[in-house]
């Protein structure tokens, strides 16, 4: 079995107890249940916070195995930081053995389905801008933003550059799908196209390198479903692409 759900944020105890999600009692970890981004799970400063590594061991002795693409809203430092492994036909990140970060670009074959995935996505909440904790002004600027309730971000604390796919990442996806004749069963990605996006939300969302590469492969892929998150809605859009956020969907 696969299940797909929406962004977490570290918020694990309501969706995935067994109250709202009894599947898993019939789940075994040859099952998976898969995140579309913003999984939440490394977040803070330093290495495995208490709360992270309750959760990261909860999730390991949970019946079925975790995967999650990342979002925009995870610790890139720390999530780079673990080890990289192949695992059914793509890169990992091993968070735990049964808790796994799907890397950007891969195409994995599980439960005889092929998944291409890609995290990534751009912050919308940050108005305020981005602050750097060596500017000498840093306290006074977070000081007038705070007083004002603007949305802003600290570098490599609560924001991250690699939030946004590079080139490097986008040509690995290119050539997985190339090796696959573009032809997968489904995309996961937190993010979705340039023109998905215009769709959801018109001029609230703009454009940026990763929607405009998902854009390519929405026109050049061949694709049963395309699961995302980010926009904290559950949506059908259009026939095949499916925007998740609290649902928990089986998919195979």
């Amino acid at each position: 079995m696969i299940y797909i759900t929406g962004d977490t944020h570290a918020e694990f105890k309501h969706r995935f107890n067994m109250e709202n999600f009894p599947e898993q009692k019939e789940m075994t970890k040859d099952d998976y249940v898969i995140i579309c981004g913003d999984f939440g799970g490394v977040w803070d400063v330093g290495w495995e916070s208490k709360s992270e590594k309750y959760w990261l061991d909860w999730f390991e002795g949970r019946s079925y195995t975790l995967l999650f693409v990342d979002g925009n809203h995870e610790n890139f430092d720390r999530l780079n930081g673990y080890p990289v492994k192949e695992w059914h036909g793509g890169k990992v990140h091993e968070l735990r053995p049964h808790v796994l970060h799907l890397m950007r670009g891969q195409v994995f074959e599980i439960d005889g389905k092929k998944i291409f995935t890609f995290g990534g996505a751009s912050s919308h909440d940050i108005t305020g801008g981005i602050l750097e904790t060596d500017d000498p002004n840093f306290k006074q600027k977070k000081k007038k933003l705070d007083k004002g309730y603007e949305p802003y971000r600290i570098n490599h604390l609560t924001w991250w550059e690699q939030e946004l796919a590079n080139e490097e990442e986008m040509e690995e996806g290119r050539n997985n799908l190339r090796a696959h004749d573009y032809t997968v069963d489904f995309i996961v990605t937190h993010c979705c196209s340039s023109s998905t996006q215009v769709f959801l939300g018109g001029s609230m969302y703009k454009p940026d390198r990763e929607t405009d590469y998902l854009e390519f492969i929405k026109n050049y892929a061949n694709y049963k479903k395309w699961f995302f998150g980010h926009y904290h809605d559950n949506r059908n859009i259009f026939d095949k692409e499916i925007l998740i956020y609290e649902q928990m969907i089986r998919i195979s």
